[in-house]
Formats: structure tokens, C-alpha cells, sequence
């Protein structure tokens, strides 16, 4: 078995850059998506997602003739899984996506082949798949099972990502990776595959304890965020610079707190914690109650905002960012959404303008709100009576105007003095 093939499950934020460097890197790559209408645009050259290098890159994969795009699941000698894993309403992990491709690589499995899932998911969710697989596929077992008639055998691991957006081209070559096969023979099957284009070292380790490990990373980042958002409640209370005071604490040699903002979003920080709590809620209460903190920002940032909108007789809001984080476009978990969405709801007589420098149109979530418009940055600012920073975007950071006469709510501390600042600043 050689690394010669690889078909990728989902060419969203994460399969569609991996296919592209995988591809830029000598692999075979097809890249398998249920949208019709992305992956015609992806065979053309055009990227669906804002990502630095993206482009650049997906043409020159086109171009090599070593990637395309289709909806229709191809037989391949290894498979990459990147799918979405939404929760439930009990916040456990939310199989379908997952289950979905498993079912449609079935059909193409011949036996040797390595099936690696990378999105994020909750410990023995390989085995899950695994399993799910080898019911629809009798004739064949999985590696390192009982298998007394010698069925051809399928390999299984668990790779989690952990790029940056906005820096995911650079870091997908340059990352440590954990490489969690169900079997020794699957790690190292994986190991050769990742290392086809990964620099970075390729921890070896089990399936389980891969999938723990991704979760971990993503929770131990979240507690330090609900610490610094915790604290820029104190500091507003106690009409404290919460920024001056982290920078103040963080020239301790051993301290390094994160920064405060509006609440945490996209779907990993928002997310990953969350399938440690449904896995043993028993054991999890510091991560619990670091996702209630930062859970309960948004609704904190709506109330400063209310407080400014009332006496006022038909309010103009300026709301600054939707996406989850700077210069990137993606929304998912988006603490903004939440209060852009409700400030509007709320609010009927104001008119709430949105500036989010990396999409053309609302969101489904925000179309239908007449009070609610996607607006430039100089517009917005120009006609509100009430500037809200969500989103530490460069556009912002690099903006200058006087907002003399405006109420300035800024989650993110980047334009100075705020008339009613969350965290003072």
C-alpha cells in the first residue's frame, strides 16, 4: 500500500486547504463535497472560503492535475474524513455527518485501504465509525480484530487538526501532528501519509487518545479565555483598564492570560469542550463552568448595549465583525451573530448596521431582521450613534475617525476610551 491516492470526505475550512497542500505536494488528491455549487467552483478555480495562500494554492493543485473536486465518492487507497461535528442538545457530538461519509466510502472499500477521520470528535468515535463501516461491509474486518477467515482488512486512525484560520497554509505544513491509529500498523500507515507533506512531528499515539487530545488543547485555551472574560466583568465593576491589568500580570515570567471579547465562537473552542463534559460530566466541572462564562458574554455585551440604546429615540448601531475571529469570514459559533441577531430583535425602532469586511451577504440567521443592513465600516461609523467593536478585524485596527459624540462599546479593546467599555478601556 503506497500513498499514491487519497480522497478527502468535506472540502470546507479544513479538507479543502489540506487537499490543496496534500495535492501541491505529489499526492493524488479527489476531493469529495455534497454541494454541487462549491465543488464546480473549486474545479474552476475559485476558493469558497476566505483563507490566505488558498487560491494561489488550488489553482496550482488544478493545474499539477493532481486534485479535483466532485460529488460523487471515489474508490482511493486512503480516505481523509473532514467533516463537521455539530452537537446536541445534551451537547454530546452529533454523528450524522460523520456516519454519512463512512456510508458513501462503504461501497468503494476493497480491503487495505486507511480511512482517517480528522474532525474533531469525542474519544472512541473512530472505533464508532469503524464499526458503522464493517456493519455495511461484512466481507471485510478492521485491523487488529478477530478475524479467523481472513477477511480483507481496513485501517483506521484519528488525525486532529490544529491550524489557525488565516494561517492555515503555512501551519498545515509546518504543525506538530497527533496520529492515532485504532491499530500500531494504522499509525504508521497514517504517519507515511501525513508525511508526504507535514514537516512538523508526527506524534504517534492511539486513536482515543488522539481524539482526547484535540478536545484538551481546545479546553485548556478555553479556560484561559473564560479567566480573562471573567475578569473584564470584575474590572468593569471596579472601573479597572482590564487590558492595562492582563498586560500588567502577563510580565509575570510564569502568567500568560488571554485576552477578553465578546464571548467565544467557531468550531472548535466553542465546541470541543463541550464532548469532554457529555463524555464524564462528572468529572468536568472546571471545563463546564469555563463554557457557562464564556456562554453568558454575549448576553453582557447586549445589556451595555441596551443601557446606551435607552432614552434614545430611534438608535443607530454600528456593530463591527460577525466572524469568530479576526480577518477570516467563518461565522460558525460566532459570538457576534448572538448579539447582533438579539440587539436588533430587541430593539425594533434601532437600526443596527453590520460591517464585516469578509462576506457580500447576511446570513440566513440575519436576512429576515428588516432593522438590520451589511454596511461599509465609514457608513456604519459616519450615521451611529453607537460604535460596538465585536471583531478585532485589521480593517479596524487600521481605521481612524473621531467618535467624539458616540457611545463607543468596544469587546475588544482596540480603539481606546469607551463611553461604557467592557473591561474599561
Amino acid at each position: 500500500m503506497t500513498t499514491a491516492s487519497v480522497t478527502f470526505v468535506g472540502l470546507g475550512y479544513i479538507g479543502l486547504p489540506t487537499a490543496v497542500v496534500m495535492a501541491n505536494h505529489g499526492v493524488n488528491v479527489t476531493g469529495v463535497d455534497i454541494k454541487a455549487e462549491s465543488v464546480d467552483k473549486i474545479n474552476q478555480g475559485c476558493v469558497t472560503i476566505v483563507e490566505p495562500g488558498l487560491e494561489t494554492g488550488l489553482k496550482q493543485a488544478l493545474e499539477s492535475g493532481n486534485f479535483r473536486a466532485t460529488t460523487e465518492m471515489v474508490r482511493s487507497e486512503n480516505f481523509i474524513i473532514a467533516v463537521p461535528t455539530p452537537f446536541n442538545d445534551d451537547m454530546s457530538v452529533d454523528m450524522k455527518y460523520i456516519y454519512s461519509a463512512a456510508e458513501s466510502i462503504a461501497p468503494t472499500l476493497q480491503g487495505g485501504e486507511l480511512i482517517v477521520l480528522e474532525s474533531t470528535s469525542p474519544p472512541t468515535t473512530t472505533e464508532k465509525m469503524a464499526e458503522r463501516i464493517l456493519k455495511l461491509r461484512s466481507d471485510l474486518a478492521a485491523d487488529g480484530s478477530h478475524n479467523p477467515q481472513s477477511k480483507p482488512v481496513i485501517y483506521f486512525a484519528h488525525c486532529p487538526e490544529r491550524i489557525l484560520p488565516g494561517n492555515a497554509m503555512e501551519e498545515l505544513l509546518t504543525n506538530d501532528r497527533i496520529i492515532g491509529g485504532v491499530t500500531q500498523e494504522a499509525t504508521q500507515r497514517a504517519q507515511r501519509l501525513y508525511s508526504t507533506f507535514c514537516s512538523g512531528k508526527l506524534l504517534a499515539t492511539n486513536a482515543t487518545t488522539a481524539e482526547m487530545a484535540k478536545l484538551t488543547e481546545n479546553s485548556f485555551r478555553d479556560v484561559n479565555i473564560a479567566f480573562a472574560n471573567e475578569l473584564s466583568l470584575i474590572c468593569d465593576h471596579l472601573d479597572i483598564n482590564v487590558w492595562e491589568l492582563i498586560d500588567l500580570a502577563n510580565h509575570h515570567p510564569r502568567v500568560n492570560i488571554l485576552q477578553p471579547g465578546p464571548g467565544v465562537g467557531g468550531h472548535c473552542i466553542a465546541v470541543d469542550p463541550w464532548f469532554i463534559v457529555s463524555t464524564d460530566p462528572i468529572h468536568s466541572k472546571l471545563i463546564k463552568t469555563a463554557r457557562l462564562v464564556n456562554d453568558s458574554k454575549p448576553k453582557y455585551v447586549i445589556d451595555k448595549v441596551a443601557s446606551a440604546i435607552e432614552g434614545l429615540e430611534d438608535p443607530r448601531v454600528a456593530a463591527l465583525g460577525l466572524a469568530f475571529k479576526a480577518n477570516i469570514d467563518d461565522l460558525r459559533e460566532s459570538p457576534s451573530l448572538e448579539i447582533v441577531k438579539e440587539l436588533a430583535f430587541r430593539n425594533p425602532k434601532a437600526q443596527v448596521s453590520v460591517v464585516e469586511p469578509n462576506i457580500s451577504v447576511l446570513p440566513d440567521s440575519l436576512s429576515l431582521l428588516r432593522n438590520l443592513t451589511l454596511t461599509s465600516l465609514e457608513e456604519a461609523i459616519k450615521e451611529s450613534d453607537i460604535v460596538v467593536v465585536l471583531v478585532d478585524h485589521k480593517e479596524f485596527l487600521e481605521y481612524k475617525t473621531d467618535l467624539s459624540g458616540k457611545v463607543l462599546v468596544d469587546t475588544k479593546g482596540i480603539w481606546g476610551e469607551s463611553t461604557l467599555p467592557i473591561g474599561n478601556r
